[in-house]
């Protein structure tokens, strides 16, 4: 019986997927424009990989194994025709016709033995299916090279009495141009690729555009911005102008508000004003005093600050007489204030 704890430790299949799914979301680009790219060429890289994949295990293959095949026969048909007629003692007739007829260069080497083997290319489709073919069809001790020279390979086959060595075009045996293919595909895919990075960058600017116009009105900056791109952009690009207009509408009526607000506020800081000049002078009108003047500063840089105005260039203070203003409120609010020094001593 199965252990409960046990199993619910076990990561689940969709648990699973959706821990690799985090893992691979933090390694991707966060940015549109990289992740727009990447929806492209990821595609475009599996296609061609499949297409590559395909024409090399498919085509390429079956045409050089075609091509060894004709090679190997040819060379077959040679033996035969050196074993069925004695009669030409230098092979003369025997190489005429593989030099005319076959495109072949054969030497006749009397009493040689073939040379040892010698190591095999790491990949080599041609070493592989031509060494196929002479096993099928010659069927006789060969030796073969086909690296030792770009352009040429070298076949030696075991015939009584000696060894027949015969040379061939490496062209004849193999599909030598099928790079050419894998070059006009990789040479389009990157034609296309740029084509397809040109338009998602035209694509992706007015997206960018309205990102910087959003951010610049949220500081206060004003911006000229007119919407553009695909229609779902522009469509957001209307909705963004909109907004704006209905926050600057709210912004004005809430100045004019506030507007309103002050007029009343700073008739009644007038009239303690007023009454205040008609008080006595005493140290406490004196402090009623600067606490209207405190209000009165107090409502207008609020008042600053409603309607955008509230930027102000840095200023040097007093901030001994600073100090001073806070001891004279606190004392006058019934507290004690004790003088400190740079020691930490009161005094």
């Amino acid at each position: 019986m199965a252990n409960p704890t046990l199993a619910g430790t076990l990561p689940t299949p969709r648990r699973a997927w959706r821990r690799l799914g985090r893992v691979i979301g933090d390694r991707l680009p966060k940015g549109l424009y990289a992740r727009s790219l990447i929806i492209i060429i990821a595609p475009m890289v599996l296609l061609q990989s499949v297409i590559a994949y395909t024409f090399m295990e498919r085509h390429w293959q079956l045409v050089t194994r075609r091509l060894s095949a004709a090679v190997t026969a040819d060379v077959a048909a040679l033996i035969d025709i050196y074993e069925s007629y004695p009669q030409d003692k230098g092979s003369e007739t025997l190489e005429r016709i593989a030099s005319e007829r076959l495109n072949l260069d054969i030497d006749i080497l009397e009493g040689a033995k073939l040379p040892a083997p010698g190591p095999r290319p790491f990949f080599s489709l041609l070493d592989e299916a031509l060494s196929d073919e002479i096993r099928r069809q010659i069927a006789r001790p060969f030796w073969i090279d086909t690296v030792g020279r770009s352009n040429l390979i070298e076949i030696r086959v075991e015939i009584p009495g000696g060894v027949m060595r015969v040379i061939a075009r490496r062209s004849q045996a193999y599909a030598s141009n099928s790079h050419i293919f894998l070059l006009w595909m990789g040479g389009s895919s990157m034609v296309l690729l740029g084509v397809a990075i040109l338009f998602l960058r035209n694509q992706i600017r007015p997206i960018l555009r309205l990102a910087d116009v959003a951010e610049s009105f949220g500081k206060g900056r004003e911006l000229d911005f007119r919407p553009r791109g695909a229609r779902e952009v522009r469509k957001a690009g209307h909705a963004f102008i909109e907004m704006k207009r209905r926050i600057e509408r709210a912004m004005e009526q809430r100045t004019t508000m506030l507007n309103g607000v002050s007029h009343d506020l700073r008739t009644i800081i007038t009239r303690f004003r007023l009454s205040l000049v008609l008080l006595p002078q005493t140290p406490e009108i004196d402090d009623l005093q600067r606490d209207v003047d405190e209000m009165s500063r107090m409502l207008e840089a609020y008042l600053a600050f409603a309607k955008g105005d509230s930027g102000e260039p840095a200023a040097a203070i007093d901030l001994r007489a600073l100090l001073e203003d806070v001891r004279t409120d606190v004392e006058r609010l019934g507290g004690h204030v004790s003088e400190v020094t740079l020691e930490g001593q009161a005094t």
